[in-house]
């Protein structure tokens, strides 16, 4: 009786899975939340799950962080939120990201807590009346990223405000936090002074009365490189997904574990001759005759147009994208000696783990001159997500 083929990294038959697919390993979000609470403890730790969780699932990954101990989730927008908690995740969530249109009243009456810049005060209180409940607020502070938060001149006001409201039972001011810009390059000196500024506005927002539950600025490369930046709360984005945030470390040096596959089945492999041209715009010619591969993924897909070469595997081979990414397909040259019988229907990965030698975010991050957190983010909804480990 034989066994039915394997994907390289998910072990999901490949019969079972759709011709195009997403795979998320929820055992290696479990894992990687385990190394970050490590890693930050005595700090707790938010799972940042917006934008679908970096194209994960959010309501997947967040149920599987939390099982896992993440003590908070974080989303830039109310309405990620409002998705969390229609699926019945009543875990502390956090939003930051608004703007005049928000559904701010609808965050308070579903308990999300707020990440307030100044401007969006007067709406917060504003939906507190209006749901008669107490709005939880975290102010931010901008100590040198340069988009949302108040600027070190308004801070004193801003808190003064939000203690004004405070004390008439419209809302409760229970964090503090910030955003690093060069975390990631922990050379740099600049992540010293915004810990400083930091330092000050929460001084002085417990000066002024503020009972703080959470202070919180640290990203996934500060949770690693700044322990000094824990404060109570880290917020891990793409670590969760087991990416690494450093240019110089991978995803194993680091202990995590990538929690996505991408693969497709190869729609046609077929014998060309010498100096077939291929693609758009014939930039590329076989040289002698060869095998080509179609591989039914394209930018439409997620898969970066302006990538050269992006690296696919395909039946323990990795081969090279040849000619330009269009929108459902690329091409692989598989050379002279490919049986076109025997590879018929193969899978092809995109990425992965890399634990079989095969290609991961970070090559097609190189191949596109980009980072690995665009590469799994930007992968379309035209791609089935199917989720593997313990509770799929």
């Amino acid at each position: 009786m034989t066994s039915e083929p394997t994907t390289a990294s998910s072990s999901v038959p490949t019969s079972r899975l759709p011709e195009r697919a997403a795979v998320v390993d929820l055992d290696a979000i479990r894992h990687n939340i385990g190394v970050l609470r490590k890693v930050a403890e005595p700090a707790r730790v938010m799972a940042v799950v917006k934008a679908d969780g970096y194209g994960h699932g959010a309501v997947p990954v967040a149920r599987a962080a939390l099982e896992a101990g993440a003590s908070w989730l974080g989303v830039a927008h109310i309405s990620e939120a409002l998705g969390l908690r229609a699926a019945g995740i009543d875990a502390p969530i956090l939003a930051w990201l608004h703007t005049p249109d928000s559904n701010f009243s609808a965050a308070v009456a579903a308990g999300i807590d707020l990440g307030c810049s100044g401007w969006e005060l007067e709406r917060i209180v504003a939906a507190a009346r209006e749901q008669e409940r107490p709005a939880r607020v975290h102010l931010k502070i901008d100590t040198g990223l340069g988009r949302n938060g108040a600027t070190p001149d308004r801070w004193d006001s801003l808190v003064g405000e939000a203690v004004e409201h405070q004390d008439e039972g419209l809302l409760r001011v229970v964090g503090v936090f910030s955003h690093l810009a060069v975390a990631d390059e922990p050379s740099r000196p600049e992540t010293d002074t915004q810990l400083g500024a930091f330092r000050e506005a929460i001084a002085l927002a417990e000066d002024a009365g503020c009972d703080l539950e959470v202070r919180h600025i640290a990203n996934s490369p500060a949770i690693f490189s700044r322990p000094d930046a824990h404060f109570d709360l880290v917020r891990a984005g793409v670590s969760v997904y087991g990416l690494s945030p450093f240019e110089e470390q991978s995803s194993a040096d680091l202990g995590l574990r990538p929690a996505m596959t991408v693969r497709a089945t190869l729609s046609q492999v077929k014998r060309v001759p010498d100096r077939q041209g291929v693609s758009y715009g014939l930039l590329y010619r076989t040289r002698g005759a060869s095998t080509l591969g179609l591989v039914p993924l394209g930018y439409a897909d997620g898969v970066p147009r302006t990538s050269e070469a992006g690296p696919v595997r395909i039946a323990g081979e990795t081969y090279p994208v040849v000619g330009r990414v269009a929108m459902d397909q690329i091409v692989v040259d598989l050379g002279p000696g490919a049986d076109p019988d025997a590879l018929a229907g193969a899978e092809a990965v995109l990425f992965g783990s890399g634990d079989d030698g095969g290609p991961t975010a970070d090559d097609w991050a190189r191949a596109a001159g980009t980072i690995n957190y665009e590469i799994v983010t930007r992968i379309s909804p035209r791609v089935p997500r199917v989720y593997i480990g313990e509770g799929a």
